[in-house]
């Protein structure tokens, strides 16, 4: 039986917690997992040694950060904001983008990133892909030379976060039917509306804005201390808890006319974001199954029943066997769209492929995953339903699986089925 510690929560009392297995972090042996139970075909072959490298960075960041503490963050719903520095410190953050500090790297090394976050939690990648592949992104794409130097740098580095407003309360699948709107007040803008689900909008210095104008839907640099915006975090929640979602509200919101991304019209000015943090969900969903089926196969290997070990019965194996196929598949998937993203050769409707397949299968290898662990598995001592629960955030955002499968049904017949 697991010894016990007490644990402060955040109102000051302590609790029990078990130290025996807590979020996949041991104090006791176990069986190893093999080479070919971690990367059954070798796709480490696939790989750059300057591509594993970067894998192995952040793997160790996450072993050493973000493992030992996610259990305690998930269940008090806590962000910790001052992680946004120590990102920014191992150049994770706009690591895709050139220049103004960014670090420039290939979009494999930014997949890899992602999985390896992600295997840590889906709300700690969530941070990044806000941070660089909506926020940063849209002013690295559609700003002024002057906005990109004086947000991009800091946002690089951490000490400026972002944050990226388009969807609705009434508005999510169908971005086009957004309310909020901009007028010209003289030489200013004026916004009004109201956004939701907006990640990290209470401890962000800045956010993007879509809304609609007279000349089409405009994207705008907001300040989040201007008068009249504010944003409240969503509580309380059942996914996505060691991260920050909010509700804007937008009442007579003042900006200057060099607050507007001048160079896009139109929802492709948003959607080029969107394609960024789809592309990054990709490699992240892998992670959270690679990490659920690892914690599953150490726990088959190390528990008997019967005196034999679980992972010795022919149902664990098919499980198991499962799992494998599946995570292979998608890091494969991933992989393919990163090449073809580093060409210049991918296409949004691509990344609708593994945007919707591999979300989808980390989802059941997670649950999958929490089955094998029993009674066990209902607790923070040990990660898959805690992934699960994410993924069920992850599978919404950024395209839900019925926009996706609408995508790839159009890309294949050639007609559009939305209406």
């Amino acid at each position: 039986m697991s010894t016990t510690e007490a644990v402060s929560s955040e109102n000051g009392s302590a609790r029990p917690r078990p130290t025996g297995i807590y979020d996949g972090a041991v104090t006791e042996p176990q069986t190893p997992i093999t080479d070919r139970a971690r990367d059954y075909l070798n796709l480490d072959s696939l790989f750059t040694a300057e591509e594993l490298a970067q894998r192995d960075k952040v793997r160790a960041f996450v072993d050493a950060r973000i493992r030992p503490n996610i259990a305690q963050w998930y269940e008090d719903a806590h962000f910790p904001v001052e992680i946004a520095r120590e990102f920014g410190d191992l150049g994770l953050l706009g690591m895709h983008l050139k220049g103004y500090g960014c670090p420039g790297r290939s979009s494999v090394e930014y997949g890899l990133t992602a999985l390896e976050l992600e295997a840590g939690d889906s709300g700690l990648r969530t941070f990044v892909s806000v941070q660089g592949s909506l926020a940063m992104s849209a002013i690295h794409k559609h700003g002024s030379e002057e906005q990109k130097q004086q947000w991009l740098p800091g946002m690089a580095t951490g000490e400026l976060i972002g944050c990226f407003g388009l969807t609705e309360p009434t508005a999510g699948s169908d971005p086009a039917g957004m309310v909020t709107h901009a007028v010209r007040d003289g030489s200013d803008w004026v916004l009004n509306g109201a956004k939701r689900w907006i990640g990290l909008a209470s401890v962000a210095q800045v956010a993007i804005i879509w809304a609609k104008t007279a000349d089409g839907v405009r994207g705008f640099v907001v300040p989040t201390g201007t008068p009249g915006f504010t944003a409240t975090p969503i509580e309380p929640k059942l996914s996505m808890r060691a991260s920050i979602q909010c509700d804007i509200t937008l009442t007579d919101v003042r900006l200057p006319a060099d607050a507007m991304l001048p160079n896009v019209v139109g929802l492709k000015g948003p959607f080029a974001c969107l394609n960024e943090a789809r592309y990054g969900i990709i490699w992240g969903a892998m992670g959270a199954a690679r990490d659920s089926y690892e914690t599953a196969l150490r726990y088959m290997l190390d528990r008997k029943q019967f005196d034999t070990p679980l992972a010795g019965f022919q149902l664990s194996q098919r499980k198991l066997t499962d799992m494998v196929l599946e995570i292979q598949k998608g890091i494969l998937v991933a992989l393919q769209t990163g090449r073809l993203k580093d060409a210049g050769t991918l296409h949004p409707q691509q990344i609708s492929f593994g945007k919707l397949n591999n979300v989808r299968e980390a989802i059941a290898i997670c649950r999958e995953a929490r089955a094998m662990l029993g009674g066990n598995g209902i607790t923070l001592d040990y990660s898959p339903l805690r992934h699960a629960n994410n993924l069920e955030s992850v599978r919404t955002y950024e395209g839900t699986d019925e926009v996706h499968t609408l995508i790839m049904g159009q890309a294949i017949t050639g007609l559009p089925a939305y209406r």
